[in-house]
């Protein structure tokens, strides 16, 4: 008789099957990976099939990743750092395992630099609140760019308003690329913080990371890279970059919604405050004063997001079964075709031309408001995304109030592209006759 309390655990908990079986020799084939998405296969509005092309939105999930999230909650659901029995060592040896493979995933010196975060957005904001607020003043400057997410600018201007540092911004030149040459005019020692996005989720662009880092250190600034578009499909080492910061979302890399990643130099978080107070960030507390918990537990106050953690850990795993190299040159191929076949369409325009680029393709169709035509592709079981995609700066420099894009991912096929073309053509004779 097994008397090992996972073992019963397990036993008791519904089978979760979870696709992990070795990827076939030979030449990338993407179909055999979409074997891994059951939601690849639903059928949607009136049973087309589903050509899923938003995935700078948020990436589909594996099953691996979602049987991690059901293990977790059948096999040792329980509080993390805090009891000492069975299920809560399981939950925090899984939890903090996650970290590691996060650290070793960006080439991070020291897991202490990994903070669990809700994404992104809550990165740059904790960030923003515990060290900008501190530390810059009225005529300091914080350099960003136009292309700029709203997660990587709004932020920014709160620090402004309440510090009176002052903005300034990196254009964006025709093609889609920053105009380097007006990034160094605009450097200069009342530069404090640079703060940029790796990948534009608009134009696709990958911007010039180290050149731009190299560039602050030459005046002393401290860098955060937004790598929430990069963190899906390459390889990013934070060692080799020197950035200070470094934030990224799960959802965009396969993994849960809710949890993502601050990568901070150790002695750069050390020196900054709490971002928000709590349990599990203190050391020692009076009713006076505290004390803080060391890093990363400083800035994870509160029950941390367990599951999406572990999750997130499932995601690393996948792709590095799959090959960043791999994902990296696949989507690059993908979204050439995306921009070959698009532009085959009369009145179509590309934004973003960057010689360099990821598989985020926006675009305008002559006569059709992009809403429009995302419901209209949506009868077709197309799904792309259309908006401002929150970065209105960016729209009011490209001339238009919104865009439409499709991106592309790893487990994306040509043949999805072409029901796209396809749909798009029916649209514009839609939208030009009203029939």
């Amino acid at each position: 008789m097994n008397n090992d309390p996972a073992s019963k655990a397990a036993a008791l908990a519904p089978p979760c099957v979870a696709a992990t079986a070795p990827l076939p020799e030979g030449p990338f084939d993407p179909r055999a990976i979409r074997k891994d998405f059951p939601i690849l296969n639903v059928t949607v509005r009136d049973g087309k099939s589903l050509a899923y092309l938003d995935n700078a939105a948020t990436t589909q999930k594996p099953a691996s990743i979602v049987c991690a999230l059901c293990d977790y909650y059948q096999a040792c659901n329980a509080n993390v750092h805090r009891s000492l029995h069975y299920l809560a060592e399981q939950a925090t040896e899984r939890f903090e395992g996650a970290r590691e493979k996060v650290r070793a995933f960006l080439h991070a010196p020291d897991v202490r630099g990994i903070v669990f975060t809700r994404g992104t957005t809550e990165g740059i904001n904790l960030v923003a609140g515990a060290w900008a607020r501190r530390n810059l003043k009225a005529g300091d400057e914080i350099l960003l760019t136009e292309m700029e997410h709203h997660s990587n600018l709004v932020p920014w201007q709160l620090v402004a308003r309440d510090t009176g540092a002052k903005l300034k911004f990196i254009p964006v030149l025709d093609d889609g690329t920053l105009d380097m040459a007006a990034f160094e005019r605009r450097l200069s020692k009342k530069t404090r913080l640079l703060a940029f996005v790796h990948i534009s989720n608009v134009l696709g662009t990958v911007n010039p990371a180290r050149r731009l880092i190299e560039g602050a250190r030459s005046v002393g600034a401290r860098v955060l890279v937004d790598a929430a578009q990069s963190a899906p499909n390459r390889k990013l080492d934070v060692q080799a970059l020197d950035c200070d910061w470094l934030a990224f979302s799960g959802h965009k890399m396969m993994g849960p919604t809710g949890i993502g990643v601050l990568y901070g130099k150790v002695e750069v978080l050390e020196a900054m405050d709490p971002f928000l107070g709590g349990g599990e960030m203190i050391n020692r507390v009076t009713l006076e004063e505290s004390t803080w918990a060391d890093l990363p537990q400083k800035f994870e106050a509160g029950t941390p997001h367990v599951s999406g953690a572990i999750g997130l850990g499932a995601a690393v795993d996948y792709l590095h079964r799959l090959g960043l190299d791999t994902i990296q040159r696949y989507e690059e191929q993908l979204a050439a075709y995306t921009i070959r076949r698009l532009s085959g369409i009369p009145g179509v325009r590309i934004f973003g031309r960057a010689p360099e680029r990821s598989g985020a393709v926006s675009f305008e169709v002559e006569g059709v408001h992009p809403h429009d035509l995302a419901q209209y592709v949506d009868r077709d079981g197309i799904a792309i995304r259309a908006g401002h995609m929150c970065a209105q700066p960016l729209m009011r420099r490209l001339g238009v109030p919104a865009v439409s894009r499709a991106s592309v991912y790893v487990y994306n096929l040509e043949e999805e592209i072409d029901r796209l073309v396809e749909s798009i053509l029916k649209a514009k004779e839609f939208f030009r006759h009203g029939t």
